[in-house]
């Protein structure tokens, strides 16, 4: 069999350096030298204010300053991250004028409230949704998510030939979609999903069909091309003390799905013999939805918000074959040297030796945090990159 990375795993010798060091924390292999990257940043624009970074910045520039590793995975897309996998997606236009602030229809069909002129960069928010029943699920949203729709596949057979040279330089192929919970969130809200899940059930579960009939679809099509290493979904089901809804509503509403696409995919690899990993995205307090999740084959957690209560060096030593990415604490950046001394002398001493830990901060780094700790705190980090 041709070790190409798609048909069998490139030879660990012929990979790029960034594949090789994301291959090892994959197989969590100990003491490896850890992955360098981040989460994401709230910060940008104080620092570019402050005269630290130019306006214009590049990515590559950004990599080199903080001394992030080359890239190691490559993201198959077109499933949604944060709201359905929309296609068209919803017109964006202003709704109505609030003065110092705007109602805009963002292109998920939400109807949100910004400061005009100024869309990114803050937490908005949410006045409407568009799905309330299923007359408007049909007439708004269903129709969107038809995996058919010629204009869904643009430049489709660029983006595969990019991921088949991605494959062969050893990169881990991730496979990304929108959780079938921040899925319906977005589509109805938080609030009323709730009242949703117990007054029409059918409406959920036809609002997960289709969920499943798209990613199923075009998931089959990318794995015409590649082997997938990774199913990244991104759920968002937890808040500061729990999961949002029940295990029984994630059992009866989420994991038929999940399973069926997750089995559908193992079918269809094109090197049977890999490993399909599948990675839980969700914000606030994870703990309790660990064992839930596992039973569907759930291997690889991120990103452990430590304000709700999240440690990842108790999750490393009770969950030693758990995958673990985040968990350093963005407000502990916020503090100092010292604050920021600490917490690396009480995680990355024992993560690094137990293996399968990318640290990043816990979230999005937030602009309360200056250009000078977060330099120290990659200079810190920098120390357990080899």
């Amino acid at each position: 069999m041709k070790q190409d990375g798609v048909h069998a795993m490139v030879p660990y010798e012929e990979m790029t350096p960034g594949a090789r060091k994301m291959r090892d924390f994959y197989n969590m292999k100990p003491d490896a030298g850890i992955y360098q990257k981040e989460f994401g940043f709230y910060s940008m624009d104080r620092w570019k204010e402050e005269g630290y970074l130019d306006q214009n910045v590049t990515q590559e520039e950004l990599d080199r300053l903080f001394g992030f590793d080359p890239q190691g995975k490559y993201f198959l897309g077109d499933l949604g991250w944060c709201e359905a996998g929309f296609c068209p997606v919803f017109e964006e236009k202003v709704l109505e004028d609030w003065g110092e602030y705007e109602l805009v229809q963002d292109f998920a069909g939400r109807s949100v409230l910004c400061f005009k002129n100024r869309r990114n960069g803050f937490m908005p928010e949410y006045k409407d949704h568009p799905v309330k029943d299923m007359k408007s699920w049909e007439e708004k949203c269903k129709w969107r998510m038809d995996p058919k729709t010629p204009a869904r596949y643009e430049g489709f057979e660029e983006k595969m030939a990019q991921a088949v040279k991605a494959a062969g330089e050893g990169q881990v192929m991730c496979q990304q979609v929108v959780g079938g919970y921040m899925y319906l969130r977005s589509l109805m809200g938080p609030l009323d999903l709730m009242y949703l899940l117990y007054d029409d059930p059918d409406l959920i579960h036809d609002c997960m069909k289709t969920w499943f009939k798209l990613a199923d679809s075009v998931i089959a099509r990318h794995q015409q091309y590649v082997t997938l290493d990774e199913i990244f979904f991104g759920e968002d089901i937890c808040y500061n003390h729990g999961s949002l809804i029940s295990h029984d509503m994630i059992r009866e509403f989420l994991f038929p799905y999940y399973q069926q696409l997750l089995e559908n995919a193992k079918k269809r690899q094109l090197d049977p013999s890999r490993k399909l990993h599948f990675q839980l995205d969700t914000d606030g307090f994870s703990d309790g939805v660990i064992d839930l999740y596992q039973e569907i084959g759930m291997d690889y957690l991120s990103p452990f918000e430590a304000a709700s209560g999240c440690d990842v060096v108790r999750t490393g030593r009770e969950r030693p074959d758990l995958l673990i990415s985040g968990g350093f604490d963005k407000r502990i950046i916020a503090q100092g040297k010292e604050a920021i001394d600490r917490e690396i002398e009480r995680i990355m001493p024992v993560m690094k030796k137990r293996g399968g830990y990318i640290p990043t901060c816990d979230h999005g780094v937030p602009e309360e945090v200056s250009f000078e700790n977060y330099m120290y705190y990659r200079k810190r980090m920098l120390e357990f990159a080899k």
